[in-house]
């Protein structure tokens, strides 16, 4: 693979950290805000876990981590802390939450698959560990129903998709491929025409035609459709029972091997919050919306916040083999040279808290530590 070509996926992921993009995106890239917003008590009695004052958790303020925003809302993390703090801190960027991860900034964090593959390949597989699962689906090509009325109109028309080589950005490629279409990932030029453009401004570009659609995430996806776009294709539709992983839980490998005890009580608290999100599913999302009204100074609005919920599954299973189709894809559109993902996972502590609940075990796809 020629130099130029196997790099990208490096130079579109790292380099964007300092990028101020994709501010509500599942696999987003931008700056990092500091935030203490849970209102959760620390129980009388309660004890330190390992003797840590807290546990400082990553995540980004959009719906396909709805896991972190549910749990940080309704003081889940915080109850199976006990007297260790679960601080906050609220990420735009894969980047910049894998790079607050390797300086010890935060401990744990929920991210999309792209910046986690990036990450254990760019330290050779010794800085982190995919230890959970916590969304899947929640992206959808959305289009302009004046300029494309079907997936072969689709075909010399302007796309949008969050940036290079972002996880949004190796699907659509992907499915352009199999079209039996030609584009150059790096420029985006070809028989489509793919923009990289920040999700915040992606209605806009809508709005002032310089896009035709959009290959998105929720809730960016729906705010289209409020602005008149059509739901061309769902991308779960794409996959075997339309699960693919949008969203996992890291963990640094330092902080696993040091404290297992704090890891599996942040494992728990992410499978009680996930019970209670797919039980109590109109609650949930409200609870989800006023964090992320916390988190970002605005709540979403009925109409795409309904749609872009119903969307997105929250799971517990990393769905570790469509991790690696993912990785495949990269590879195929030249975004990313053939990645070693022998054990990006360890699925040990959330296996022992899933088991001591009844609830059924979940697979690594053979990806797991050895």
């Amino acid at each position: 693979m020629p130099a130029n070509r196997s790099t990208l996926l490096r130079r579109g992921l790292a380099v964007a950290a300092a990028l101020p993009l994709l501010a509500l995106a599942a696999c987003g890239y931008g700056s990092k805000a500091e935030s203490d917003t849970s209102d959760a008590k620390v129980a009388a009695g309660a004890k330190k876990i390992d003797g840590l004052d807290s546990v400082k958790i990553g995540y980004f303020g959009n719906l396909t981590h709805a896991t972190a925003l549910v749990g940080n809302q309704k003081g889940f993390f915080q109850k199976e802390l006990g007297a260790t703090r679960a601080k906050y801190q609220i990420f735009n960027a894969g980047p910049s939450e894998i790079e607050a991860l390797n300086s010890g900034s935060i401990d744990i964090g929920w991210i999309g698959p792209s910046p986690a593959i990036n990450g254990y390949t760019k330290s050779a597989g010794k800085n982190l560990r995919i230890i959970g699962g916590s969304a899947s689906g929640g992206v959808k090509l959305v289009v302009n129903p004046k300029k494309i009325k079907s997936l072969k109109d689709v075909k010399g028309k302007r796309i949008a998709t969050p940036q290079l080589g972002n996880t949004q950005d190796v699907a659509f490629l992907n499915w352009v491929a199999e079209q039996g279409w030609k584009v150059d990932a790096e420029s985006g030029k070809g028989d489509v025409s793919v923009v990289r453009t920040d999700n915040k401004v992606t209605p806009d570009a809508y709005k002032s035609g310089s896009v035709d659609g959009a290959w998105v995430p929720e809730p960016t996806a729906s705010k289209l459709v409020a602005e008149g776009a059509k739901v061309l294709l769902d991308e779960s539709t794409l996959w075997p029972d339309k699960k693919f992983v949008i969203t996992n839980i890291i963990v640094s490998q330092k902080f696993l091997t040091e404290h297992p005890k704090a890891v599996e009580a942040v494992l728990r608290a992410s499978a009680e919050t996930n019970k209670w999100i797919n039980a109590n599913p109109d609650e949930a999302k409200a609870a989800a919306n006023r964090q992320l009204g916390i988190d970002s100074g605005k709540e979403l609005p009925a109409g795409v916040l309904d749609p872009a919920w119903k969307s997105i599954q929250i799971t517990d299973d990393p769905l570790a083999s469509t991790l690696d189709a993912e990785a495949r894809h990269a590879v195929k559109a030249g975004l990313l040279e053939d990645p070693k993902l022998d054990g990006i996972y360890d699925l040990t502590l959330l296996n022992k808290v899933l088991e001591a609940e009844g609830e059924s075990t979940v697979d690594d796809a053979g990806l797991g530590v050895k």
